[in-house]
């Protein structure tokens, strides 16, 4: 993981340097400052914090933006990561993950003035732009390609945590699966950790022994461990949030990509034409290209099961197929 970081630390340095140019084009307004607070694994989980931090990568070349970040493991408390960021004089602060909300809340209370971004959940205060995405939509069509691929009728799912937000993409997943395949099973489990891929490994092992030959993360780095679990048993994974297939090139089928970075640009878009960001909350599914499947690979896959698939994607999109519990 301190590799991982480093790495990116490094992509990051080099990265300012690449996009000064574009920065400079912008010199005529004030730069906007942009912070955020990541999720708790941090750089590196290869999900959540990364697809984030490519957004931010993607604002500053393309508008100029600057921005800076903090990890829970240096500032110990989202609480004070939030208040580094907001008295460094941001413009916007970002807070990564439904686990973040408690402690923006109290400092966006302390900070009225202040423009908050919150990624996951929901919140009522003014000074708090919520940014939520439909993981049962995305999560659906992963349901569909799972049943598609599975040749023993047994599927499994590992969450992160039970909490609603995970449950999304569990119910999400078991209709998508049972839409194709009424009668095949789907072997739920909470990891109850979003950062250990030594568990994930264990409770993907334990299901393929049971059967299950085709697995869906939504558990962060836990769920690396179980996609690579897959790729040594010989069976199937689908990865999440981003493109997964790199990290078990010989498992991953697809990934319900969470289109973190795009929702994050899109807003900073808004904020840097109009000098404010979208208030309320604002909403992403597939048809705001909020959510989706990464390119289908490893397994067979044909005409008629892509038209299926679009199909059903169609279903989702006009409202005639509910996906949520």
């Amino acid at each position: 993981m301190k590799q991982l970081r480093l790495i990116i630390a490094m992509i990051m340095i080099v990265g300012l340097f690449a996009g000064c140019s574009t920065k400079e084009a912008v010199n005529s307004k004030k730069r906007i400052r942009v912070g955020i607070m990541l999720s708790d694994v941090g750089l590196g989980d290869q999900s959540f914090s990364d697809s984030a931090f490519r957004g931010l990568m993607q604002a500053r070349d393309e508008l100029g933006i600057i921005f800076d970040y903090r990890e829970l493991q240096d500032t110990k408390t989202y609480e004070q990561g939030l208040k580094e960021l907001v008295e460094e004089g941001n413009d916007v602060v970002i807070g990564l993950g439904f686990m973040v909300q408690q402690d923006l809340e109290k400092v966006a209370k302390q900070y009225p003035k202040q423009q908050f971004i919150l990624i996951d959940a929901v919140s009522n205060l003014k000074n708090v732009t919520s940014i939520t995405f439909k993981e049962d939509e995305g999560s659906f069509l992963a349901g569909l390609v799972a049943a598609l691929t599975t040749k023993t009728n047994k599927v499994g799912f590992i969450g992160g945590a039970d909490v609603p937000l995970i449950r999304k993409f569990a119910v999400g997943f078991e209709k998508g699966v049972h839409a194709i395949k009424p009668s095949a099973s789907v072997d739920i489990v909470y990891a109850g950790d979003f950062g250990n891929d030594k568990l994930g490994a264990k409770i993907a092992r334990g299901m393929f022994q049971k059967g299950s030959d085709v697995v869906y993360t939504a558990a962060g780095f836990t769920g690396v461990g179980a996609l690579r679990e897959a790729e040594t048993h010989g069976v199937y994974a689908i990865g999440v949030d981003s493109d997964q297939y790199f990290y078990a090139e010989k498992a991953v089928v697809t990934s319900m990509v969470k289109n973190v970075d795009v929702a994050l640009l899109t807003v900073l878009k808004e904020y840097v034409k109009k000098g404010e960001i979208p208030t309320g909350t604002v909403e992403l599914g597939l048809k705001e290209n909020g959510v989706g499947l990464a390119p289908i690979r490893v397994v067979p896959w044909n005409e008629p099961q892509q038209k299926l698939l679009e199909q059903w994607k169609e279903k989702v999109e006009s409202g005639q197929v509910t996906t949520k519990e």
